[in-house]
């Protein structure tokens, strides 16, 4: 068992852009980050990211609770992202997506120093 960390992103369009453009860039964006925080060893991608209610949901494994939740902060505050962001602290047998200890992002300079 494995600790995870969800990070929630509220499924917030992006504003004023091109009628025909995709509503929702700032997945690919955080999906493009995730992968460099792979390529950088700070933390793993544990499955695809999901639409669960409404919010889409990325997960994060492969370092400790500070770690992830420094990655989880990054994450939030990256360009585009919308706010609301927030993680929920669980782990890999977790049979139910959603639960966990839940933690508002960003977090403070000061946890975010810890990772």
């Amino acid at each position: 068992m494995a600790l995870l960390v969800e990070i929630h992103v509220p499924l917030t369009p992006t504003p004023n852009l091109p009628p025909e453009a995709y509503p929702l860039p700032w997945i690919e964006q955080v999906e493009d980050f995730l992968v460099d925080l792979e390529e950088e060893g700070a933390a793993e991608s544990y499955d695809s990211g999901t639409s669960f209610g409404e919010h889409f949901v990325f997960f994060l494994t492969g370092a400790d609770e500070a770690g992830l939740l420094a990655a989880s902060s990054r994450v939030a505050t990256l360009d585009g992202v919308p706010a609301g962001a927030f993680a929920l602290v669980t782990h890999t047998e977790q049979a139910d997506m959603g639960t966990g200890r839940r933690v508002d992002l960003p977090i403070g300079a000061a946890a975010c120093a810890l990772g």
